[in-house]
């Protein structure tokens, strides 16, 4: 078989990736060319790096995360209250695999979004599905599902999902259908799955928040019970990005 039926051949089957580095392996002269083992153990790297990046450009797509941020664009000091230790932890993942929540509180402009959709990205790379959803949204998508008779389908999609991210919690007030709303989710997700929250409120403040003293604790202990927190601090980043006049 000759060169170009392979490299139609790879097209065909859908290796892309493979046949991406096959034909720039035949664009180098043939004393720079890989063989035999070496050849397909570069071809089989390549498909699987494509492989790889594909999914993760697809969860990033279906994540919609609010701001295009990484993990090395987060800032650590002690002015931050956020070590390099305690990001390392978590781009590490572990604590997706085991199911835990992260709930990150702080003052407006501290970073809280920006540090939420960073992690977003990274589980994103590290293969789970992500879905990012700020409280307004989620308040609009469990009214016009309870109009629709979708609920049951909002409530399966979210509980696919390996994290879901809430952000700007504690900004409108909480209706019954949200307390219930989140109740389940967090029972569906429970030692399983993991919930970012970010909020401007500080934990203690969330009991009255909900505004229901018997679904508030049932929520928070299925909340807080695993959960890592982050207290950002400092000034706002917002106004640190302005032009100085």
């Amino acid at each position: 078989m000759n060169t170009t039926a392979s490299l139609d051949q790879m097209q065909q089957l859908k290796l892309l990736g493979m046949h991406h580095a096959y034909h720039s392996q035949l664009e180098l002269p043939m004393n720079q060319q890989l063989e035999g083992h070496e050849l397909i153990a570069h071809l089989l790297g390549a498909e699987q790096l494509h492989r790889v990046n594909e999914k993760t450009t697809y969860y990033l797509k279906l994540a919609k995360l609010r701001l295009p941020a990484t993990l090395e664009q987060i800032e650590c000091s002690p002015a931050r209250n956020l070590t390099k230790q305690q990001l390392a932890t978590l781009a590490e993942g572990r604590y997706l695999d085991q199911g835990e929540n992260l709930l990150i509180t702080g003052a407006t402009g501290c970073g809280k979004s920006f540090l939420a959709c960073a992690l977003g990205h990274q589980a994103c790379i590290q293969g789970y599905k992500t879905s990012y959803l700020n409280m307004n949204r989620l308040i609009e998508k469990v009214t016009l599902s309870r109009l629709d008779g979708s609920y049951i389908k909002l409530l399966n999609h979210l509980e696919r999902q390996s994290l879901i991210i809430l952000d700007d919690f504690g900004l409108q007030p909480m209706n019954q259908e949200l307390r219930l709303t989140l109740l389940q989710l967090l029972e569906d997700r429970y030692g399983k799955k993991s919930i970012i929250i970010t909020s401007q409120l500080p934990v203690a403040k969330w009991h009255e928040y909900i505004n229901d003293p018997t679904l508030a604790d049932a929520i928070l202990d299925r909340l807080t019970a695993n959960a890592n927190r982050i207290e950002l601090k400092g000034e706002s980043l917002r106004r640190k990005k302005q032009p100085k006049q």
